[in-house]
């Protein structure tokens, strides 16, 4: 009697939610590839979580692309989406940046605020998507940094990484306060974390 209801979700999917899934997918791949890095430490593994990341944004683009093409968008879709950045552009980055050697008390600070800043700024736009669209079907612009653009935080730690700048030799080193370290580099994390809860206005395509 309940096997209809157990499985009709997965009917409710369309095409776009797949390529979501695909970002998910791609995302988590990519944390474990970090913590195979923490492991071997072998720095190939660095390069395939930045380039899983990378392909989670592609995923990214295209599910909007296709729900566009294909004119199907639903609630479901979007918490989809939104879960999926969470991992791909907000944990994802954090644990390679972590891996590449922020691993002092103050970077990890740093980089659960930026992952928590990730989470408030798409729970904000996921509740506030219906009044700024002023009744139409199109958000018109977004508030705050979308958490995709964390995507530049994970390409500059693949240079890094192709530059042997990881770390004990991270660029810009690393700072003692309080007993505890600071490496300068986990401050461009709060900056993309700040920029994702402001309320600065950017034009939605």
């Amino acid at each position: 009697m309940n096997a209809p209801k157990r499985f009709s979700m997965i009917r409710e999917f369309h095409l776009a939610d797949w390529f979501t899934l695909a970002n998910a997918g791609c995302g988590t791949g990519a944390i474990f590839s970090t913590m195979t890095y923490l492991e071997t430490n072998a720095v190939s593994h660095v390069y395939i979580a930045c380039a899983l990341v990378i392909a989670a944004f592609v995923f990214d683009v295209l599910d909007g692309s296709i729900a566009r093409w294909r004119q199907q968008s639903s609630v479901l879709g979007r918490e989809l989406d939104s879960l999926s950045d969470v991992i791909s552009f907000g944990v994802a980055p954090a644990m390679i940046a972590y891996g590449c050697g922020m691993q002092g008390l103050f970077d990890r600070i740093i980089l659960v605020y930026f992952v928590v800043c990730g989470v408030s700024r798409l729970a904000r736009y996921n509740v506030t998507a219906e009044a700024l669209s002023d009744g139409g079907d199109k958000v018109k612009y977004f508030e705050g940094t979308p958490i995709p653009t964390s995507l530049a935080l994970v390409i500059l730690l693949m240079v890094a990484a192709a530059n042997g700048a990881v770390r004990e030799t991270l660029w810009f080193g690393e700072i003692i306060l309080g007993g505890f370290k600071l490496h300068p580099l986990v401050l461009l994390f709060a900056v993309s974390g700040s920029l994702m809860i402001s309320r600065i206005r950017i034009p939605k395509p």
